[in-house]
């Protein structure tokens, strides 16, 4: 990654609606409203948009964290269309729910339609109902992530017939097209707990952080670049973060008392912070009444707090 700037991102409101960060108008918002913000996102020069995963919310888990989760491989698809430039990572795709072939069918498939801008996160996932709904084994779930990346880098890669022999998968001698546009679908694994972070390190190209505190975060890199260093793995690597929640100006109403305000200038600065731990990419999230403040302050952060990072 670039060694002066920090890079940024969205995780698209609407597609998914947990109480821990849904704003209340995005219950009644559609899939114009979705198209909307992707649309001011491309424009105001973010790197790219993102979309969780969950097949099903138990209804112990419903009242916080609802069951609004659009899936990922169609809302990306959609947005593909609607923008130009932007990326569009999947924030994170829990892939051990499914076979890494159909995986790969779906996100090479993406890949090739928009052409090239797949950025493929995943996760372990920690829903037990999901699992267990569609005859995963939720206690050993690290483990069949672990295979199933090692699955879909081969699933993945350049070879029309690809090929995998391990413990819970293989094949070989099945051909699918169309292949991904990318030579090489970038692989970013979420999580930090020391599986997640090992997981990172030695499996990924990159890593998704899950809620790090920023004081935690230095040590959670130098930890990735050390078993990294170890394991003599070479290579571009990207750290990620997610930042506070942002309001560009002075709110004329109550954003909560961890969302940073201020200025483009002071925000910026507050900001690049980051870029000093390490990190190559920060996720941003906007507090907001509707759409159209929304939108503002995606534009407003491209193009005056963008430029300073």
């Amino acid at each position: 990654m670039n060694a002066t700037r920090v890079s940024y991102g969205i995780q698209l409101p609407i597609q998914s609606q947990s109480t821990l960060y849904a704003e209340p108008w995005e219950a009644g918002a559609g899939p114009d409203d979705l198209v909307a913000t992707a649309r001011a996102a491309d424009r105001a020069g973010f790197s790219y948009v993102a979309s969780c995963d969950h097949v099903a919310i138990p209804r112990r888990l419903a009242p916080a964290m609802s069951t609004a989760w659009y899936d990922p491989v169609a809302t990306l698809a959609y947005l593909a269309a609607a923008t130009e430039r932007v990326r569009l990572l999947s924030h994170v795709a829990v892939v051990g729910l499914r076979h890494p072939l159909l995986t790969a069918k779906q996100y090479a498939t993406l890949d090739h339609l928009s052409g090239g801008r797949l950025l493929l996160g995943v996760g372990a996932g920690h829903v037990e109902e999901e699992f267990t709904a569609l005859g995963v084994d939720f206690r050993h779930r690290g483990a069949v992530l672990d295979e199933t990346i090692d699955a879909l880098r081969a699933a993945l890669g350049p070879e029309e017939f690809p090929e995998h022999h391990g413990k819970l998968y293989d094949f070989e001698g099945l051909g699918q097209l169309p292949r991904p546009a990318q030579e090489r679908v970038p692989v970013w694994v979420g999580g930090s707990s020391p599986a997640a972070v090992r997981r990172a390190a030695l499996k990924g190209d990159g890593w998704l952080p899950q809620g790090d505190p920023r004081d935690r975060l230095p040590q959670q890199i130098a930890r990735i670049r050390r078993l990294r260093e170890d394991a003599a793995i070479q290579g571009p690597f990207v750290y990620g973060a997610i930042a506070e929640p942002l309001y560009i100006g002075t709110p004329a109403w109550h954003v909560g008392r961890r969302t940073l305000t201020g200025s483009p200038e002071q925000l910026a600065e507050s900001l690049r912070a980051y870029r000093a731990m390490g990190v190559d990419q920060i996720q941003v999230r906007f507090r907001s009444r509707g759409r159209s403040e929304l939108i503002d302050q995606i534009a407003a952060f491209g193009a005056d707090v963008g430029p300073h990072l």
